[in-house]
């Protein structure tokens, strides 16, 4: 299992591509009722809100750290240096090695549309690939027959790997209380359907490396977002640093 490190109150796992890649198909092969996180900063600061999300987040089997903020949190509060570890970039990388392994992936939210695309691309690019399934779920709170069935469909289908896609905090809070009864690793990449679908644009590299990502989907949604990267970013701005202070202050004086 991959090692994890604290950045608040969240404990992130740390590695290289390949030690994700290899660690996530290793849960799904053995059938390993686990899931996977994809921690950015609004993940990390409704987990500082929410002490039953923030459980949720620490007991995910990989917690990789999303954001490009979250990463560098690792190194500045003492771990080891880490490269960002986002979903829309190993979303690709697991479907391609799932092709070459031989191991299967299932598709579960968004909108048909968007599954519909997903799934010609990869079977385009991966014949190889077994998808033996993608399903958009409505966009309400399910009955309890309602979701029996799904899960019914999900573990006759019989996937390596459940991609989930409902944003977060419901996609997490989805995968935690199906851990258990979906025999597969699931992993919550949120928007990363919309961008492997071809829906919608990524970010160049080279803006990706100076944090700005964020003022990217900003500038896409404006109405949705603003409030929400204003408020959550502002957030992480003062957790970081009183976290920070909190640590010097213990630090000194085992220095003196």
């Amino acid at each position: 299992m991959l090692p994890k490190h604290a950045v608040l109150h969240a404990n992130i796992s740390t590695g290289r591509t390949a030690d994700f890649v290899d660690t996530i198909l290793e849960l799904g092969a053995a059938r390993t009722s686990a899931y996977v996180c994809f921690a950015n900063v609004h993940m990390l600061v409704e987990a500082e809100r929410n002490a039953e999300f923030r459980q949720i987040v620490n007991n995910a089997a990989v917690a990789a750290p999303d954001g490009s903020p979250v990463a560098a949190a690792v190194r500045w509060f003492r771990g080891p240096a880490q490269e960002r570890m986002a979903g829309m970039d190993l979303l690709p990388e697991l479907l391609r090695h799932a092709a070459e392994r031989g191991q299967s992936v299932y598709f579960y939210g968004t909108t048909d549309d968007v599954l519909q695309a997903m799934v010609w691309r990869a079977r385009w690019e991966l014949p190889a690939l077994r998808v033996v399934g993608a399903y958009a779920p409505p966009f309400r709170p399910l009955t309890a027959e309602e979701d029996a069935d799904e899960v019914a469909a999900i573990n006759a289908a019989d996937p390596d790997l459940l991609f989930v896609a409902l944003g977060c905090p419901r996609q997490e809070r989805w995968m935690a209380a199906h851990q258990g009864r979906i025999g597969a690793c699931m992993l919550g990449v949120g928007q990363a359907f919309r961008v492997y679908a071809g829906m919608e644009p990524r970010l160049p590299a080279w803006a990706r490396k100076l944090w700005l990502e964020w003022a990217f989907r900003l500038w896409q949604e404006p109405r949705r977002l603003a409030r929400r990267y204003f408020v959550t970013n502002t957030r992480f701005v003062y957790l970081m640093a009183r976290a920070t202070l909190e640590n010097l202050a213990g630090w000194l004086p085992a220095v003196a």
